[in-house]
Order: C-alpha cells, then structure tokens, then sequence
C-alpha cells in the first residue's frame, strides 16, 4: 500500500472516531436531559427571591415520572405518566402551560387535588385554613443607578412544614383577594413567591390548574447565577456580574 493510501486512510480513521465520538457524546447528553438532569434558566421575576432572573438551575427529570413532556417536543406520546411520584406541597416545579402544552413555566406547588385554596387579603387559605406567615426584612433591590426598591417579605409555611419566603409588594393586588379554587382531580395549584408579580394558578384564563402530565421535574439546585443585564456568554464581566453566592443553591 502507498503512503498516500495509508495517510488517506489515517485520516478516514480519524474522522470516523471523531464522529463517533460526537455522536456517543450527543447520546449520552440526550439521556441525562430526557432521563435525569435538564436545565433550565429564570427569564422573570416570579419566583424572587427564591429564584432570580439570570439563575440557572437544574430539573430533575425522575422526581415526578415521565410524561410525554419528558421528551423534547412531546414526541413520545405516553398517555399520563409512568414511574411517577406526586408533587408534594412545597415542591418548586417546571411544567408545561396547560394552555399551550409547549411554554415552560415555574412556580410552587401550593394546592394538591381536591384542596380548596383561597387569598384572602394577601393570605393563602388551604381548605379554609389559612397558611401562617411571619413579617420579616424587606426584600432590597438595587438598580444600575444605585435607587433601592423595597418589598415586604414574609416566611410562608405550609401545612406539611415546607417554609419559604415570599414578596408581597402591594398589599392591594390583584389577586390577594380571590374567590375559592376547587383544585380538580389530577391537577394542582401553583403560585409565584412574587405573588403580585407572578401569573400563576390564580389567573385561571391564563394559567389555571395544571395537569399532572404536564410536569416536566422538580427544581434542585441552582448551577450558575449572572446578573441579568449580563449575557452569560460575556466571560469577561463574570468576576463582578456572577452572583457567587448562589452557586451550588439548594432548592
């Protein structure tokens, strides 16, 4: 055999291991994606303070089971859910918009099948009970000139001993008084911790109960968090613009 033939033949060796290796690589990535970890990245503010705009987070896919939704675009149409445990109050969850089945949203679950849940003066009552809440520091927020923003923060704990701090910036909103959610069988309820800045489970048109099937996973733990005026991929600004602290967060 020639040397040109030996190096062409080299060089079709190569090739083929580095397509191999890309595609092995693709593999494992979509199983770890569809199977067990998706990230995901905060766009909005509903969730402040428990999740900023520019976090990064981590899904676990096996928390809830697998839906449909499991899989990017819904291609594999499982009826229901297989392998699936129930969100539990508390839980901070990704779900697909029961409206459009395709639009990721985050919130937590705060009403499980059957509960009654009503606000009542910026108050959540869970089958006619309301959730205690204790008034501790203001929330403080900072623009790029510097002004600080206040907002009133309060402890929220759950019945089952979940706690979790919440905003409640205008003590007339529209929604701290609403009348009573029947949450329907296989369906859950879920509110913003921003709660006059979130649309949740309490703008029925829009958001309304959401089906089980509709749970994409549970949120763990936040991964990489950047100042949202901040694109991720400027490195050069990550030494002041990255929120350091909450790296490795837990959720």
């Amino acid at each position: 055999m020639s040397v040109a033939k030996d190096k062409s033949a080299e060089r079709e060796g190569g090739l083929y291991e580095t397509i191999k290796v890309i595609l092995q690589a693709l593999l494992i990535a979509f199983v770890i994606r569809t199977f067990l970890f998706q990230p995901f990245n905060i766009p909005s503010a509903s969730m402040v303070e428990t999740l900023l705009v520019g976090d990064y987070l981590f899904v676990s896919k096996y928390s809830y089971g697998y839906s449909r939704y499991s899989f990017p675009f819904g291609f594999v149409p499982i009826p229901g859910r297989i392998l699936g445990s129930n969100p539990e109050r508390g839980d901070v969850a990704v779900f697909k918009l029961p409206k459009d089945n395709s639009t990721d949203y985050i919130k937590r679950v705060i009403g499980l099948p059957g509960d009654r849940i009503q606000v009542k003066e910026g108050i959540v009552y869970i089958n006619d009970v309301a959730v205690p809440r204790e008034r501790i520091s203001d929330y403080v927020e900072v623009d790029a000139n510097g002004r600080e923003f206040r907002s009133p923060r309060y402890r929220e704990t759950l019945p089952n001993g979940v706690s979790y701090d919440v905003l409640d910036s205008d003590p007339n909103g529209l929604f701290d008084n609403t009348d009573v959610y029947v949450v329907p069988p296989d369906h859950y309820f879920m509110m913003g911790d921003n709660r006059d800045n979130s649309t949740d489970s309490r703008a029925q048109l829009f958001v309304g109960y959401v089906p089980y099937q509709n749970f994409v996973g549970r949120a763990e733990v936040i991964f990489f968090s950047i100042k949202e005026d901040t694109p991720i991929w400027q490195v050069w600004n990550w030494p002041w613009a990255v929120r350091w602290d909450r790296i490795f967060t837990g959720l």
